[in-house]
Order: C-alpha cells, then sequence, then structure tokens
C-alpha cells in the first residue's frame, strides 16, 4: 500500500497518528499543496477531489477520506482497536468523531480558509475555486471557541472524547485543536477538563507523528 501525505496539512495527520498508534509502516508520498500538486494532472487520476489523504491499494484501487481509510487499516489491524470494540463503543467513536468533525474541525477550517492570503480563490478544499467569504471567519472562530467550552463540561465526566478508552475521536479532537492554534484560538485558561486531556493525549508517542 502507499499513502498520500503532506507533512502540514491536518487531514493526513489524523491518520498518521492513526497508523502510528497501530505500529503500521507504509511507503509515503508527500504532496506538495503548497505549490499545488495537488491539481497535477497525475495527483488527479488518483484522487480527482484533489486532496489528501489517500490510501492506494497493491491493486491499485485509491481510498479517500479520514474515516474511510481508518475503517480500512481497522479491518487489516483491528489491535489496538481505535474505532470501539463493540458495537456500542463504535457507535460512540463514530458519533463522536462526527460532532468533531462538523463543529470543530470544519469551524477551524472555515477560519482559516477565509483568512488565508495563500487561499484567496480557494477557500474550500477540492478541484473548483470559491472565493473566500471573510464573514465566515468570525463565526467559524466563534464556533470553535463554543465548541472548546462544549469537550470542556464532556470531559468533566469522560477520560476521552468516546468515553473510557482513546479513539480515532481523540485524534480528530487532538488535531483540531493543534489547527485552531493556526489561527491563535487556544484551549481557554479556565478549562481544565479539557486542558488536562489535551496535555494527556499530547503526550502520547504518535502525537508527533
Amino acid at each position: 500500500m502507499k499513502f498520500y501525505d503532506c507533512k502540514t496539512a491536518p487531514s493526513p495527520r489524523r491518520v498518521r497518528i492513526f497508523l502510528a498508534e497501530k505500529g503500521i509502516e507504509l511507503d509515503t508520498v508527500q504532496v506538495d499543496l503548497g505549490s499545488g500538486e495537488q491539481f497535477s494532472d497525475a495527483f488527479r487520476k488518483i484522487n480527482p477531489d484533489c486532496v489528501v489523504p489517500v490510501l492506494e491499494l497493491d491493486n491499485g484501487r485509491c481510498i479517500s477520506e479520514v474515516l474511510a481509510i481508518c475503517s480500512y487499516l481497522e479491518e487489516l489491524h483491528p489491535e489496538p482497536a481505535l474505532l470501539g470494540q463493540t458495537a456500542e463503543e463504535r457507535a460512540a467513536v463514530l458519533m463522536w468523531n462526527a460532532k468533531v468533525e462538523q463543529q470543530g474541525l470544519w469551524a477551524m477550517a472555515d477560519a482559516f480558509r477565509n483568512s488565508s492570503k495563500a487561499l484567496a480563490n480557494n477557500a474550500l478544499p477540492g478541484p473548483d475555486n470559491y472565493a473566500q467569504i471573510p464573514e465566515l471567519v468570525e463565526r467559524g472562530r466563534t464556533r470553535v471557541a463554543r465548541f472548546m467550552r462544549r469537550l470542556d463540561g464532556h470531559f468533566a465526566d469522560n477520560e476521552y472524547v468516546a468515553g473510557g478508552f482513546f479513539s480515532l475521536a481523540d485524534i480528530s479532537t487532538m488535531v483540531t485543536i493543534d489547527f485552531a492554534a493556526w489561527v491563535k484560538i487556544a484551549v481557554p485558561d479556565d478549562a481544565g477538563y479539557l486542558a488536562r486531556w489535551y496535555a494527556q493525549v499530547s503526550k502520547r508517542p504518535s502525537a508527533s507523528a
């Protein structure tokens, strides 16, 4: 298998942490998003959506989207279980991962992509050009701040995002918080439960992936 990555982008990092947690090593190809390599004819054949990450299987089939890639890898390498071990645990991980994406990661992407000068004509990822909408910057920042407050309350009664075990939902949340630092949004000083969780997961060796 071959993994198409970009060391500076948050979404491929989620897969890298997932791989590190499982001890999986893959042949990796770095895609230079800064120079627009994702829009090249060669990469469009790999993923016409012009985004990373992508996992190319030995038979040539390409799988994109973080959850799809991680689900495939979990099937091949079930331990440690990062998508849950029971039906209830798996449902909790998928539910929270979706909440993190919708309420945190996508909000953060709005704040970043609509304010970055380098993305003036690419406010949305993908092959089509979309102009920035400045009003989405502040809305995105507000949504991220509110999401952090919600997480702080959640961690008052939960060690990890989906309950009592580390999972893909934690990976997605940690990457979102690190991504937020790009536009100078930090964990609030009085969000002690969130700070406890963040310090704990950031110490895992995989966090540096």
